[in-house]
Order: C-alpha cells, then sequence, then structure tokens
C-alpha cells in the first residue's frame, strides 16, 4: 500500500472542519515474506448507497480523516461527512438529529440533548501530550502536580522551584508561561482535566468539556486552535493530541505515570495504558493514570454514539457498515496518524455493539 501519510496528514489538517466525502477503499498489504496480498474491501460495504452525516470530536479527526483519504474509490455510491466541530458540539448536533452519528471523546450528560437511546462504539485512543514552547529548553518533565498548579496559574514561571525540582540540571529561563486550553466544549479538555482530578490533589478546577480557567489564560478553537496558540507564544504550554502536536512541530513533555517513572506521550505507552484500563458495561473506558511503569498516564478515549434504533433500516445498516470498516480495514491506518488500535477483546465488544444497531 503506497500512501504520502505526510501530505495527506497536512491536508487533513487543514480540512478537519470542512465536509468530507467518502469512497471507501480496499488496498493491497504485505505479508511477512513481502509478497502481497489482496485485502478486498466487502461486498456489503462496496454495493452500498446513500449519504451519512456525522460530527464531533476534533481529536480523532485526523484518523477519520486519513481513512477517508486511504479508502475513496471502493463505494463510489457512498457519500459520508464528519465535521470536526468538538465533542460538545456533535453531541449536540446527534441529539438534534443534524448528524446520523458523531464522535466524542468523553460520555454524554444530560445537558448535551441526546434524549433517545444510543450506542458508545470505541474506535481508536492516543495520547494527549502536554506540549510546550519554551526557547532553549528541547527536554521536560513535568508531575502532576506541577501540571496542575501550572495549568490553574499557580505557577506563573518556567524557573519556577516545582518546575525545577522535576528538572534537575536542566537550566529554565524566567520567561512568563502561557497557558494555552480549548474554547469550545471538548472531550480532550474532559480527559485532561479528568486526568488531573485523579492524579493530583492540588487540582482545583475539577472536570468536564469546558471548565473554568483562569482569566489570564488563551483560548484555542479544537486542538488545532490549541497548537497554534502554543506555537505562537514563547513560555507557552497547552494539552493537545499527539497527531496535531506532530503535526504542528510541538515539544511535548514527558509526564510523570503513577509508577513515578516519566513517560513521553507515545503509542506504545498508550497501549500500555489501554491494557491497564477497565471497560464498563456501555464499552465507555478509562485509561487514564492507569498503573504500569511504561504506561503514558494522559492517554484518552474516543467513541462514536449511534442510535440504538434507526427510523430507516437503510440508514441502520449505512451507519453499521461504515464503522464496521473503520473498526476493520481503517484501523490499519491508526498508526501512520498517531493513534492506538483497540486491543481485540475491546474491538470485539465494540462489533458485537455495532451488531446490535437496528
Amino acid at each position: 500500500m503506497n500512501r504520502n501519510v505526510l501530505s495527506r496528514r497536512g491536508i487533513a489538517g487543514v480540512a478537519l472542519a470542512a465536509v468530507a466525502a467518502i469512497a471507501l477503499a480496499g488496498c493491497n498489504k504485505s505479508d511477512d515474506s513481502g509478497n502481497s496480498t489482496s485485502s478486498a474491501p466487502s461486498n456489503a460495504l462496496a454495493s452500498l448507497s446513500g449519504e451519512l452525516k456525522a460530527s464531533g470530536a476534533s481529536f480523532p479527526a485526523a484518523f477519520y480523516q486519513e481513512v477517508i483519504a486511504e479508502a475513496k474509490t471502493v463505494a463510489p455510491n457512498l457519500k459520508v461527512t464528519y465535521n470536526s466541530v468538538g465533542s460538545g458540539t456533535g453531541k449536540k448536533e446527534f441529539g438534534t438529529g443534524l448528524v446520523d452519528f458523531a464522535g466524542t471523546d468523553s460520555t454524554v450528560k444530560d445537558a448535551d440533548g441526546v434524549k433517545f437511546p444510543f450506542y458508545y462504539i470505541p474506535t481508536v485512543s492516543a495520547p494527549i501530550t502536554v506540549s510546550y514552547n519554551l526557547k532553549g529548553v528541547t527536554s521536560l518533565q513535568l508531575s502532576p502536580d506541577t501540571v496542575a498548579k501550572i495549568f490553574q496559574r499557580d505557577i506563573k514561571a518556567w524557573n519556577a522551584p516545582e518546575i525545577a525540582a522535576d528538572n534537575p540540571g536542566v537550566t529554565l529561563p524566567s520567561t512568563a508561561i502561557t497557558v494555552a486550553h480549548r474554547s469550545d466544549a471538548s472531550g480532550t479538555t474532559n480527559n485532561f482535566t479528568k486526568y488531573l482530578v485523579a492524579a493530583s490533589p492540588a487540582w482545583k478546577l475539577n472536570t468536564g468539556d469546558t471548565v473554568n480557567w483562569p482569566t489570564d489564560t488563551v483560548g484555542g478553537a479544537q486542538n488545532t486552535g490549541v497548537a497554534t496558540v502554543i506555537k505562537q507564544n514563547d513560555g507557552g504550554i497547552g494539552y493537545v493530541d499527539l497527531s496535531d502536536a506532530k503535526a504542528a512541530s510541538l515539544t511535548f513533555a514527558s509526564i510523570k505515570n503513577k509508577a513515578g517513572k516519566f513517560a513521553q506521550p507515545s503509542l506504545d505507552g498508550v497501549t500500555a495504558a489501554l491494557g491497564g484500563a477497565k471497560v464498563n458495561d456501555d464499552l465507555t473506558y478509562d485509561p487514564l493514570n492507569t498503573a504500569g511503569e511504561t504506561a503514558y498516564p494522559i492517554a484518552a478515549p474516543t467513541y462514536l454514539i449511534v442510535k440504538q434504533k434507526y427510523d430507516d433500516a437503510a440508514k441502520a445498516k449505512l451507519v453499521k457498515e461504515f464503522i464496521k470498516y473503520i473498526l476493520g480495514d481503517g484501523a490499519a491506518l491508526a498508526k501512520d496518524v498517531n493513534f492506538a488500535t483497540l486491543p481485540d477483546s475491546l474491538k470485539s465488544k465494540a462489533l458485537a455493539q455495532l451488531d446490535k444497531v437496528s
């Protein structure tokens, strides 16, 4: 399979909030001996026709966009759009019937307006980085309490004693810290602050898709907006998914995990965290701050939410077949854009959950 991942990732970054047309395609893969083997699309998918509309989380959008870019010729009569508007807006649009399914990194609350029965379908996972822009500092370690104090503005300069204690031998400038956060309702915010609630007694701002950030912090729309704020400010720091952080060429800190080890955000670290996560009956799960020496502590889940029962049987079939593609052939693309695939046990449960849709 020939892929120009960097160019596609760049295109996807520009197009995250745009409507994307999909036609799903198979590809050739190599076996262990290097021989090419055919991976034909399912007949059920290739023969589908119709339109699906989706919106939601920006956190997994690079993965969904890569699936779109890679799989655009299989089902020429199937059109799928995914509009990257954030988890909060996606849940509301799903609840009002504007979209057929939605992406979210956080669970649905009453205030989201989803009144009908729905299922969570987990798709991939990825690290939330603590990315920073600090002239002369290319390596940084941060403990949970230090992260908490930085983001709630108890620490305002980079040479603060708490940061210095986490980084022995590193020369830290007196540069003022500029904290960047999401300005929209966001599952990334939810998971980042949920991690701080679990990992740091110092954290005071609670958790949610939105929190009451201090007035001297700077908001950015979606993960790409936060990345932009960080990049534009010497002394900037913020939380950004790994894919968007890499696309923006940001530097990210190592975070002390539950075992007391400083871990870089990586797919291996996320996979280790997934291994320690408890999966609930509804398939929501929490990989944040799990045990394990190699686990990255800010590993976030993401889901698609779908109706348990659609008014139109044809629409239900479209939803099911498309998401089966994401969990099947589409999952092979996850690593290219810095996402970790689900453990086989969770993937099997996700497919079984999807089969219940009618």
